[in-house]
């Protein structure tokens, strides 16, 4: 959608494809008896893309968001609570009482990731890394001068863990792996960028829960004259003379000039395009983790609880030991409660809480069904009650689930794998699929599996990557 509104605006005649009866693929919505739920992604950072959108469609105003004061509630085994708030200040001050951290590391820590930002952001995040030309300026000249201060060889673990001295700390900031789907004892460090992105930039919330993004760039691209097509799956992108001239569907041809894909690129190469030069190297390389999803309709009101909530593993390490080694879900998983009834009354019924619990979980490389859900949901309830204080089965009104199964079927993810390729060694932000295909005339890839990245900003950022280099390319 965000790709459309920006080609349409751009004067071109856009039509968009979805296999689903509804759009915005996982930022979709669900609704039980009284209870809404936003079914996919649950924070919001870098509105200003979103603004940028509604500028090009004439839709200022419409889309209305506010900036979180508290963006995290924390819960360890042993009891320890800590509230991550917004201001950096209050939140070294916070982690130094309750952690026992030197205020100052907290603030360095946050200062070194929005150094990482100030110097990478332009090279990996608004541009195509698969270009040359963007190489030739003087902010490629600025991140490889500062090359050597990016900690490029060594882990993100390896990093917190020297600035830090209390492991819940470590702990705490090792998390922004999961931002990604990746290992934060493999990952590199420069993911330590990520919490920049909420405690320099903000983290937000729509003022009517996440699916109003959808709904809004719904909207927009409708404005702008786009064709939405739904319950319409693409079997193949038609190719002539080694250009994409259209997509084919129930065995149509709807041509185009030329094509963008935003499913991930196993679907891309395995089935668009089953005849075509493939990637291999990219196609094998190692996926991101999926996610077990449980919306529970809670007739209760937990006033510990936030927005968002993290109950973390006493392991961290051997959790994300099973998730990339042993490929199943630790028996003490980390579990993320979103409840945006705390800020959307409407989302829930009085007194009561709508509760997205959500644990990492490897992608289902198998394509069967999931095994281990039983086992999973009583580990996931006992730890709950456990930390809470509760017996939160008696709690449950309304229930239903979203597994990697579910989510590969609902949207093409391969494995149900959430943001495609992990970011797993040093060289991951240049193992990404490019915006557009070098084997292929006018055909260009957007999406959580192609450049810069998996979740909400960098998705869009793919769409602005993309849609100024089919401007370039054409003009």
């Amino acid at each position: 959608m965000a790709i459309a509104i920006r080609l349409a605006s751009q004067g071109h005649k856009v039509q968009v494809f979805e296999k689903n009866a509804y759009p915005g693929g996982k930022l979709a919505e669900l609704k039980l008896l009284g209870y809404r739920f936003d079914k996919g992604p649950s924070l919001f950072t870098m509105p200003k893309l979103v603004d940028e959108l509604s500028e090009l469609g004439n839709t200022e105003g419409k889309f209305v968001y506010k900036k979180l004061e508290n963006i995290t509630h924390y819960f360890y085994e042993d009891g320890t609570k800590l509230i991550a708030s917004s201001d950096k200040n209050k939140f070294a001050k916070d982690i130094a009482e309750i952690l026992g951290e030197d205020k100052m590391a907290v603030l360095k820590h946050l200062s070194k990731s929005a150094f990482y930002y100030d110097t990478t952001a332009e090279l990996f995040l608004n541009q195509s890394l698969h270009k040359i030309k963007n190489f030739i300026n003087f902010k490629t000249l600025k991140g490889v001068f500062n090359a050597p201060r990016l900690a490029l060889n060594k882990t993100m673990h390896q990093k917190n863990n020297s600035a830090f001295k209390n492991e819940k700390t470590v702990q705490l900031f090792n998390r922004y792996a999961t931002y990604n789907g990746s290992n934060p004892y493999k990952a590199p460090a420069l993911l330590n960028i990520i919490p920049h992105l909420e405690f320099g930039l903000g983290a937000y919330l729509p003022e009517k829960g996440m699916h109003q993004i959808t709904e809004h760039l719904y909207d927009t691209a409708k404005k702008l004259g786009v064709k939405f097509y739904f319950n319409s799956e693409v079997e193949k992108i038609e190719l002539k003379n080694n250009a994409a001239v259209g997509v084919r569907i129930n065995g149509q041809l709807y041509p185009g000039d030329l094509v963008v894909s935003d499913a991930d690129i196993h679907v891309l190469y395995n089935k668009l395009l089953p005849n075509e030069y493939a990637p291999k190297k990219l196609l094998n390389q190692e996926k991101s983790s999926s996610a077990y999803v449980f919306y529970w309709g809670i007739k209760k009101e937990f006033k510990e609880l936030g927005l968002h909530n993290i109950l973390f593993s006493d392991n961290y390490e051997e959790e994300f030991n099973h998730l990339f080694t042993k490929h199943k879900p630790y028996g003490d998983p980390t579990i993320y409660i979103n409840i945006t009834s705390k800020y959307c009354e409407a989302d829930a019924p009085k007194g009561c809480e709508n509760w997205f619990v959500m644990i990492n979980v490897p992608h289902n490389k198998s394509g069967k069904a999931i095994e281990y859900a039983d086992e999973l949901r009583k580990n996931v309830v006992s730890k709950i009650n456990r930390i809470l204080k509760t017996d939160i089965e008696k709690l449950i009104e309304v229930e239903d689930k979203l597994d990697p199964l579910d989510i590969e079927k609902q949207t093409s993810s391969f494995g149900g794998s959430l943001y495609g390729n992990a970011s797993n060694n040093k060289f991951a932000a240049f193992l990404r699929h490019a915006n557009y295909s070098s084997k292929i005339n006018g055909l260009y890839l957007v999406g959580g599996s192609v450049h810069p990245g998996g979740g909400i900003p960098l998705c869009l950022l793919s769409a602005k990557i993309a849609s100024n280099l089919i401007k370039d390319d054409l003009n």
